[in-house]
């Protein structure tokens, strides 16, 4: 069966429902009435070049057929039509900024084969950028091109704050994405282009620690509603490779994003405070986590209580990155309603990496959460849901956040509450099979593994399974739990650990075989 997952004016993406994470199990061939196109393997593929308000049908062989429209639009314009050259070497910065700010609403605006050196650009409401094959946007070197915005502004009237810049949480000025837009709605991006944001030429993978305004992102989209990114490869950002924030009904379909496995911070994609995301056939290698879900720190989810929640993340390929999906560290509005299936992990570092601690918040609640059907390979620790987060904050080697012993829950006390985890391979694993450790305070609430193997890499390296302050290097450990209302466990294996295959510490209740 072929479901539509997103049609625009000239593109389709769709997918193919069965069981089998990311790839389809055999190769099959794509026609366009009648006409063959190309011949693919993945679950979630596209069509593009087509024309808009017209009928179509596709089929796949071995799949079935589908019919399906294209969408209005009110015009198309080529970009060079602008001045822009796309030699370069050009500056094409205000011929594409002038080409967004005159095109109409439901507009297209073409990018035909070149390469557009260009400084940050503003998108608005209503329109589609179509970045064709062997085109590319790519970042200006010069740092002083992108302008600084702050974290907030003052309404000169109310006086209340509106709120731009954000980083790692709080509200922060930072530079200005290559491609942003705020308060808008109705975008689109769409084509088998790149963006690139030239970020070592820029220099700005180089002493990032000293930097007092942090370092742009790629695509950045704050408030926005109605956005969906489908088809281009995105790649070298400065920093985070996608930035939707406080935004809703989005969809990031069948992209590339990419960068060097030891750029800093270039996470793939991170939807911070969203609601209704949707991440579907994506692949990822980069060099930080590929899928970081947020919600703010505690200033941000006490004022905002805006849950990151209504996830979908299915038929993905998540590669080299420290997770593949992560939620946190910065989730003091919570998480909730998050589904993580038919994906593979290839050797990040961690698989499922669940991050929080002391700090973040009564508001910081994680519940709800199920990851199934999902392979994984040479991945070092595939499982971690770790309440000692210690990265990233001012306080997180004081006593507060160091000590074991229980403390008063207050409002600064996170909440985790139920993750099932099902139907999942773990082979060539290094560190452990899997780390839970809740804090005495506040124990995860429930944690539930059914249909599980779980082996390990003959050449497998010792390593601390998640970050937190005192944490002892293990090597093919088995599953281990700590501070943990309630488990269940259900035709698990753990095959070849060194020590027992199954440690707890403070678990309250145990089902299982």
């Amino acid at each position: 069966m072929i479901n539509t997952l997103f049609i625009s004016s000239v593109s389709a993406c769709l997918e193919l429902e069965n069981d089998l994470p990311f790839n389809s199990g055999k190769s099959y061939d794509v026609y366009l009435d009648g006409k063959k196109l190309y011949s693919g393997d993945t679950n979630v593929f596209s069509v593009y070049g087509l024309v808009p308000s017209r009928e179509y049908t596709l089929e796949v062989s071995g799949f079935g057929s589908i019919g399906f429209k294209t969408a209005d639009e009110s015009c198309a314009l080529n970009v060079k039509d602008f001045g822009a050259k796309g030699d370069g070497i050009t500056d094409d910065t205000l011929s594409i900024q002038t080409a967004i700010n005159c095109l109409p609403k439901n507009g297209r605006l073409y990018f035909p084969e070149g390469t557009y050196s260009t400084a940050p650009l503003s998108l608005k409401s209503h329109i589609t950028l179509d970045i064709s094959e062997n085109a590319v946007l790519y970042g200006s070197a010069d740092p002083s091109r992108y302008p600084l915005i702050p974290g907030t502004a003052k309404d000169m009237v109310t006086g209340e704050e509106i709120h731009f810049g954000t980083w790692e949480g709080n509200a922060s000025a930072m530079h200005q994405a290559l491609i942003s837009a705020e308060y808008a709605e109705d975008i689109t991006i769409i084509g088998r282009g790149t963006i690139d944001g030239n970020a070592r030429n820029g220099g700005w993978w180089e002493n990032v620690k000293q930097r007092e305004i942090p370092r742009p992102r790629l695509l950045f989209f704050n408030r926005c509603k109605g956005v969906t990114v489908h088809g281009p490869t995105i790649q070298n950002a400065a920093s985070w490779q996608i930035h939707p924030y406080f935004s809703t009904q989005l969809s990031f379909l069948d992209l590339s994003v990419n960068a060097p496995k030891d750029s800093p911070n270039t996470d793939a994609l991170d939807p911070e405070a969203c609601d209704d995301v949707r991440i579907l056939g994506c692949r990822f290698s980069v060099g930080d986590d590929c899928i970081a879900i947020k919600s703010g720190k505690i200033d941000i989810g006490k004022k905002f209580k805006q849950p990151a929640s209504r996830h979908v993340i299915r038929n993905c390929l998540m590669q080299y990155g420290h997770g593949a999906v992560t939620l946190g560290s910065e989730m003091a509005g919570g998480v909730k309603e998050l589904t993580v299936e038919r994906c593979i992990f290839y050797h990040t570092d961690r698989g499922l990496r669940i991050k929080t601690r002391r700090g973040r918040g009564r508001d910081a609640v994680i519940d709800g959460v199920l990851f199934g059907n999902i392979k994984m390979d040479g991945v070092l620790t595939p499982i971690v849901i770790n309440m000692w987060y210690n990265c990233c904050d001012p306080d997180r080697y004081s006593e507060y956040n160091t000590t074991r012993e229980a403390l008063p829950v207050d409002d600064r006390t996170p909440y985790l509450g139920s993750f099932t985890f099902r139907g999942m391979e773990c082979k060539n694993c290094h560190i452990a099979a899997c780390y839970c450790d809740g804090l005495p305070e506040m124990p995860i609430g429930s944690v539930t593994l059914e249909d599980m193997r779980f082996t390990y890499a003959e050449d497998a390296q010792k390593g601390v399974p998640a970050m937190r302050n005192n944490a002892e290097e293990m090597c093919r450990a088995g599953m281990y739990f700590d501070n943990v209302k309630k488990l269940k466990i259900s035709n698990v294996s753990v095959e070849g650990c060194d020590g027992d295959p199954l440690i707890m510490h403070n678990v309250g209740e145990m089902i299982g075989e």
